[in-house]
């Protein structure tokens, strides 16, 4: 017990340091790869009222890589070489993390969801697959909900579907709550105001119901690990829920499975994309 305390408590401080780097505009220093600041292939695209940061890698099928909340594009180092050898790997920061700077007063899962879309139809992207992680897997159920032609086939680690005690582990919903009250009390600088409004999302958001779920048609893999601080229970509902659905608990795995699972992760989502839609060994199915 004390060790899974002490791996909360690390999560906890991974998120807060990724929310300041994010809002000061620079990468995580445990980051030393060219991700999130390649000049050779990073660009921008004015879409809804923000100037969007992304870079592609790789070809073949569209693959959409979307991060968690106060990280960016570079949160995907395990990922982006596997992936870009046999997909055009798409990442993008998202609205008011890493270099998509975001001035407004608001934030949402939804605004972000349909900033992704936006992207997509910019690089005219009839449909991807997606992968999301954490605040990543929420935009990625809401993009395969508000955008289901975009999504081919959805694969989401670490989502939720409201934040309270049922979904979140109370240690980390009570500590995002408290830093956000200790937020509030700050002076206002840019950095606070985005600081707040990611908060924000992690205390008060998202609220999609098991109905809305059902919405989503795309074959689509829920991960999750059995020591997540999204509790077990909780991912398993959200595979419950969706039609088409695979669910994969993997043991002895916290939140962050596609740095620490990183060869097993990347292989088992190849194989999901890849293969026709039907049993597949090691993976639960709902539905």
């Amino acid at each position: 017990m004390q060790t899974f305390k002490k791996s909360l408590l690390s999560v906890t401080l991974l998120a807060l340091v990724n929310i300041c780097f994010a809002q000061a505009g620079e990468g995580s220093p445990m980051d030393t790869t060219i991700y999130g600041r390649n000049k050779a292939v990073g660009k921008y695209v004015k879409t809804r009222g923000i100037n969007m940061y992304y870079e592609t890698y790789g070809s073949g099928e569209p693959l959409l890589i979307i991060h968690g909340n106060g990280g960016s594009m570079n949160n995907f180092i395990y990922q982006i070489p596997f992936f870009e050898k046999h997909y055009e790997v798409i990442l993008a920061d998202s609205r008011a993390q890493g270099k998509t700077k975001d001035a407004g007063d608001s934030l949402s899962y939804e605004m972000m969801t349909d900033d992704l879309n936006a992207l997509l139809d910019t690089l005219h992207v009839k449909n991807a697959f997606v992968i999301g992680w954490s605040d990543g897997g929420i935009n990625g159920l809401l993009l395969a909900m508000r955008h289901p032609d975009k999504v081919k086939k959805l694969a989401v680690t670490g989502a939720n579907l409201w934040p309270d005690e049922s979904a979140v582990d109370p240690f980390i919903y009570n500590w995002a709550k408290n830093y956000y009250d200790s937020l509030k009390k700050l002076p206002f600088t840019p950095n606070n105001k985005g600081s707040l409004k990611l908060t924000r999302l992690l205390a008060f958001e998202p609220h999609i119901s098991t109905k809305q779920l059902q919405n989503i048609k795309c074959p689509t893999l829920v991960i999750g690990g059995d020591h997540d601080v999204i509790l077990p229970q909780h991912t398993m509902l959200i595979a419950q829920s969706i039609p088409n659905s695979y669910l994969w608990l993997l043991p002895n795995s916290g939140h962050s499975t596609p740095i620490f699972y990183k060869e097993k992760f990347n292989t088992e989502i190849d194989n999901f994309f890849q293969t026709p839609f039907r049993k597949i060994e090691g993976f639960g199915r709902f539905n």
